[in-house]
């Protein structure tokens, strides 16, 4: 028995054993540096070393832009499981898991409140929930949203993060395209900004229904936007797809998108945004018209003196 190795190196350890929280460091998915758990918090989940925008919550991505004592809804709850789907598991027990991990009832969280005193509403899609899949509960959640929006005469705000339409709900999933489009059409209808904020990634049955409808299109730096997979894509038109294609600044590039914006500066764009749309418009000054001068005062004239 080695008395060292089995008694007094264990006890002279416990005396200097601390308690190391974990996932204390955080490596970068692009540039895979090392970045402090605190320090990226603080950077709002942008590597600080190359700038690749990492996915946060929809919670937090409603606490960053949103000014302090919003208030979230309470959203109506769809129908659980309406066809009964099961694959290698029930998709009921799957809805339950997500529900449990991301504390969300659906992949939407909807909050009103301000932006640097501007009044909105903004419903926030969370992609760590079956991949942000637009079911009958977004559908939902997005027309609750708007019928808000309308009522707080305040514009909508979206940031979209999704895979596409739920493959569990079938066609009721894609119901949920054209009710999308009719949510957006309140908004507008109402005279007030409809903002989408397409985050990573965008696409699917989003991207094809309310995502491209903005008044304002805005996406972050890297964000994949498009409806197809790019191998899709070139399957099948049978061509090799340029550098860059279905991210945020090519598609800025050619026209889709407004804004590309960086996470740090997204609250103040959005109100800078707000502030430009919502300014009452003022009657014009007609200006001066083209009328006829009037007439010149009449002048009296008077006599010559006689000559003597």
């Amino acid at each position: 028995m080695n008395w060292i190795s089995d008694w007094a190196l264990p006890k002279i350890s416990g005396l200097f054993k601390r308690d190391v929280p974990e996932n204390l460091w955080h490596k970068c998915p692009a540039c895979e540096q090392m970045i402090f758990r605190r320090d990226l918090d603080a950077a709002l989940h942008v590597c600080p070393h190359c700038g690749h925008h990492m996915r946060i919550s929809a919670l937090r991505r409603i606490e960053i832009t949103l000014d302090a004592g919003f208030s979230r809804i309470e959203l109506p709850r769809a129908p659980a499981d309406p066809l009964r789907f099961r694959d290698q598991r029930r998709y009921s027990d799957r809805l339950k898991e997500a529900q449990v991990k991301s504390a969300m009832d659906d992949a939407v969280a909807v909050a009103h409140g301000t932006i640097e005193g501007q009044r909105a509403v903004v419903a926030a899609m969370e992609f760590a929930f079956m991949g942000g899949s637009m079911g009958a509960g977004v559908g939902e959640a997005l027309v609750t949203a708007a019928k808000l929006a309308v009522l707080q005469d305040a514009p909508l705000i979206v940031f979209t993060a999704s895979g596409g339409a739920r493959m569990q709900e079938g066609a009721v999933s894609l119901m949920q395209m054209p009710r999308t489009v009719i949510a957006s059409r309140m908004v507008k209808e109402a005279g007030l900004p409809f903002i989408v904020v397409m985050c990573d990634p965008t696409t699917g049955g989003v991207t094809a229904s309310f995502a491209m409808l903005g008044d304002i299109q805005i996406a972050e730096p890297g964000a994949m936007i498009g409806f197809a997979g790019a191998r899709v894509i070139e399957q099948t038109v049978r061509e090799k797809l340029p550098e860059g294609f279905q991210r945020a600044e090519y598609l800025l590039e050619h026209g889709i998108l407004d804004l590309v914006v960086k996470r740090g500066e997204m609250r103040a764009t959005l109100a800078r945004v707000i502030g430009l749309l919502r300014v009452p418009v003022l009657a014009q000054d007609p200006g001066p018209t083209l009328e006829a001068p009037p007439d010149p005062p009449a002048v009296e004239e008077t006599p010559a003196p006689a000559q003597g």
